[in-house]
Parts: C-alpha cells; sequence; structure tokens
C-alpha cells in the first residue's frame, strides 16, 4: 500500500480591507459587533431603542473584541414597526457620534439602504456603508463615496427593503442562486468602483436569508470559495439567522452554536470580515481558523519544547 504524498493546502484568499488605517485579511480577520436601535429586531438580546443601552452594548462589544460596529435603526424583515428617514435618522445618529468621540479609532458601520441617512451619518467619522438592500437607493454608493466610506454589496434576488423571500426561486439547477450571487455581486462592486470607492474599501456580502430559502443559504455558504474568486474580501453575516434556526431546529435565542459553526466554515473558505451579534466567540472562532489555516502563528507555542 503506499502513503499519500501530501500536498500544501491552497486555501481561499481575498485581498484585504482597509478602514480607519486598519487592514483587515486573512491574517486579521474583522468582527463586525451588531448594535440594533430598534424595539423589534429578530433577535431579543440585541434590541437597543434606548440610547444608554446601545451605548452600553458598544462599550461591550468593543471589550469583547470588536474591530467593526455596525448600527441599524430599522429591522430588516417586513414584520415589525414602520420607519422613516427621519426617525431613522434620530435613532442612529447620537449612537454614531458617541461612538466616534469615545472612541476615535473604532472603525464605524451604518446599515441602511437610505442614502439621505447615510449622508447625515457622514457628519460622524462613518466608514462604511451596509448596503444590505443591493442597491435600491441608486444614490446610495455615490453618498458613500462622497463621504469617503467604504461600502457592502449585497445580493437579494431583486427583493425590496424589508421583504422576506416567499416561494423565491432561481432555476432548477441549485447552483442557479450561487451564479445569481456572484452576478450581483460583481456587478455591485463594479458600480462602487465607478462611483469612486477603492476597491480595498467594498467589501461582498453574499446576504444570507435575504431573498433566499435555508437550501438556497446552505448552498450559497458552501460556496464561499467561488464568491473568494470575485477579488475582493468578503462580509459573512451569519448571526443566529433563520438558516441556522431552520437547519437545527432552533429558535434565535439557541442559534449560537450553529453560526459559530457557519462562521468556521466561512473563514476556512475566505471570508475575513464576521457580522455578529456574539462578539467574543466569533472573535475566537475566526482568530482560531486563521491559526488553522496558517494564516497567523500561534500566540505562543512551547508545548513540548
Amino acid at each position: 500500500m503506499s502513503l499519500p504524498e501530501p500536498r500544501p493546502l491552497d486555501l481561499p484568499r481575498t485581498p484585504p480591507l482597509r478602514l480607519r488605517g486598519r487592514t483587515f485579511d486573512a491574517s486579521s480577520p474583522a468582527v463586525m459587533g451588531i448594535i440594533n436601535r430598534t424595539t423589534d429586531s429578530f433577535f431579543a438580546g440585541n434590541r437597543h431603542a434606548d440610547l444608554e443601552s446601545a451605548k452600553r452594548a458598544l462599550e461591550l462589544a468593543v471589550l469583547a473584541g470588536a474591530d467593526i460596529v455596525d448600527v441599524g435603526g430599522v429591522r430588516a424583515g417586513q414584520e415589525g414597526e414602520v420607519v422613516g428617514p427621519q426617525e431613522e435618522i434620530d435613532r442612529v445618529i447620537p449612537f454614531l457620534a458617541h461612538a466616534r468621540e469615545t472612541y476615535p479609532e473604532l472603525a464605524l458601520s451604518l446599515d441602511t439602504w437610505r442614502s439621505e441617512v447615510a449622508q447625515e451619518a457622514g457628519r460622524h467619522g462613518l466608514d462604511l456603508v451596509n448596503d444590505t438592500w443591493a442597491g435600491h437607493d441608486p444614490e446610495l454608493v455615490h453618498v458613500a463615496a462622497k463621504i469617503g466610506a467604504g461600502v457592502v454589496c449585497s445580493h437579494t434576488g431583486g427583493l425590496p427593503p424589508r421583504t422576506d423571500p416567499v416561494k423565491v426561486t432561481y432555476g432548477p439547477d441549485p447552483l442557479d442562486v450561487v451564479r445569481d450571487v456572484l452576478r450581483t455581486l460583481a456587478e455591485g462592486a463594479s458600480a462602487a468602483r465607478q462611483a469612486g470607492i477603492p476597491q480595498d474599501r467594498i467589501l461582498i456580502d453574499p446576504t444570507l436569508d435575504f431573498g433566499k430559502t435555508t437550501v438556497h443559504s446552505l448552498e450559497v455558504l458552501r460556496h464561499t470559495a467561488d464568491v473568494a474568486e470575485l477579488g475582493f474580501p468578503i462580509l459573512q453575516a451569519l448571526s443566529r439567522k433563520d438558516f441556522v434556526g431552520e437547519s437545527l431546529g432552533l429558535e434565535a435565542d439557541d442559534r449560537l452554536e450553529g453560526t459559530l459553526a457557519a462562521t468556521a466554515v466561512a473563514a476556512w473558505l475566505g471570508a475575513t470580515v464576521f457580522r455578529a451579534h456574539d462578539v467574543r466567540a466569533t472573535r475566537r472562532v475566526v482568530d482560531m481558523v486563521a491559526v488553522i489555516r496558517g494564516d497567523r502563528a500561534p500566540v505562543r507555542a512551547v508545548r513540548g519544547t
């Protein structure tokens, strides 16, 4: 019996993301802590309608190892209250002003699809516009460029904001959803470049659950390496999502372990930025995967020496 010959690993890698003087890549993955300035977030553990509660959540996220903090003022799904642009501004701007003053080196991200909200946020040193609705407002990417922020390009299958996927389909081939994701993300990144945003401030997000069934989301997650071939840093927003819950039959409060399993797979396949409710646990998982992949050295390696 002949023994197999070990081969060097050929793992997916993407170019770095650069925000506020920091570089994030396979050796230094980023954790994006979530602060929801809402009363109706799908995960009850991250509802911070009260500003003091949001400030405390920010402090805890930074202490737990967040590199980026992403604030949102509107629930993503169609359930919950209607929030107009001015109310969204009133929710997120006081938080951003406090965060920038308190943590001047922290990268700040805004989860919005509205250009007028991003324009106002730009007055407070915003670093990233997290457009989770795939350019629904065509002016948003231009506002991001004008205020000097990066942008997240997403995939929603063409659905408008706050639309849950119902009977959505991409074709008979299970890989059709992956093809649509690749096409949409490539187009979004190209539009961002044309708007004047540097390549190292453009993130692409396969956007699991948005415009996707659980089966779709799982297929796209398996093909994270194909997304990496587009040549942009990848954001994976996996935290406690429905595809995790439906895979395991669990409600949002019990989806941490499933989320971390998905996070480890995505990190192994080339994602380097992770939007997370559970910052400390996510921080440890992505750092450990970076060490296993060989992208960074152990903190210490004295065992047996």
